[in-house]
């Protein structure tokens, strides 16, 4: 083991191209947003952050307490790194290839948008996978050792892996494709199912949460059983958006006393400017408006400071001048 180098002088050395490992590093070695496009064989450090270099690869045989390399152009992550604690990989686009048996306590990959699988043998305490789109495999083997497991928005998660048997917090929203989860699978804490395709969980004592707004089984799995008088008596106000958002503004304006602020008529019909009045939140306020080509009619949520059907339907044009919104045709 070479003689420790303190983190300035290490900066400085790696910067001017003269580095050579092995090389230990003693403290935080910050390299992030510089023109960095090697970093040396056999490094050590306790924190190192690359973030936003010019790194398209990194060295052989790092070892780390904690690496931060964001926003880097990566397509592979070496088999002889060794991290410690935390590993930092959010927004490798290009990453599709993580080493077998990597051990860490704690993965982030959020938006690696071209990881498609994780290696066998991962061992992890804390995993986050949001917005990894293109993610959809499992391995075989792997571990996750009574952490968190974050996989918001993954539209090709489809399941978890039965090796998932205990997690303090699981959050699964916007994970549209995902339909169950593993029989065998505890969570100590809460689960978030936000937009996902779960209908049910296996331990239905385990606390719900719906994009982060704390609910219960029925706004999460069955908002049919919700009654609109109940809705609007929920005192709590991000509980009662949530359940507005779960019944939909069809059934909110046809079961509640709805207040008509405008009407016209525009190439689909009659256009109507709804208001109804929520206790202690702003108004719900909506136009209705049909389609000329279908028929159909649509009820479409606008600011409540709105009070003519033209100017929502301007406002959901993207004008934010009403005088200047005159479609020619519409369909």
């Amino acid at each position: 083991m070479p003689a420790p180098l303190g983190a300035d002088a290490a900066r400085t050395l790696i910067l001017s191209g003269e580095a050579h490992g092995p090389l230990h590093v003693q403290g935080r070695l910050d390299l992030s947003g510089t023109r960095l496009t090697r970093l040396p064989d056999h490094l050590s450090a306790d924190v190192l952050d690359v973030s936003g270099t010019g790194l398209t690869q990194l060295p052989e045989h790092l070892q780390v307490g904690e690496l931060i390399a964001t926003d880097l152009p990566l397509h592979e992550v070496p088999g002889t790194l060794r991290v410690q604690f935390r590993l930092v990989l959010d927004r490798c686009a290009s990453l599709t290839r993580l080493p077998r048996n990597l051990q860490v306590g704690s993965l982030s990959l959020q938006d690696c948008a071209s990881l498609e699988a994780l290696p066998e043998g991962l061992d992890v305490c804390f995993l986050n996978l949001n917005r990894c789109e293109a993610f959809h495999h499992w391995p075989q083997r792997g571990r996750l050792r009574f952490g968190h497991l974050s996989a918001q928005d993954c539209p090709r998660l489809h399941d978890l892996p039965g090796w998932i048997t205990h997690v303090a917090q699981l959050d699964v929203q916007g994970c549209r494709s995902l339909t169950r989860l593993p029989g065998t699978l505890r969570v100590s804490g809460w689960v978030d199912v936000g937009g996902s395709a779960l209908s049910a969980l296996p331990d239905e004592r385990v606390p719900l949460r719906w994009r982060g707004v704390r609910v219960d089984a029925r706004t999460a799995f069955r908002p049919w059983e919700l009654t609109v008088p109940e809705i609007l008596e929920t005192a709590n106000v991000e509980r009662r958006r949530v359940m507005l958002d779960r019944v939909g503004p069809e059934r909110l304006l046809a079961e509640a006393g709805t207040q008509v602020l405008d009407r016209d008529e525009d190439a689909g019909g009659e256009r109507l400017l709804v208001r109804v009045p929520l206790s202690g939140d702003e108004p719900f306020v909506a136009v209705c408006v049909g389609c000329p080509s279908t028929g159909r009619r649509y009820v479409l949520r606008v600011p409540p400071t709105l009070t003519s059907a033209h100017a929502a339907s301007a406002w959901l044009a993207g004008f934010d001048d009403p005088a200047a919104y005159r479609p020619a045709i519409e369909a």
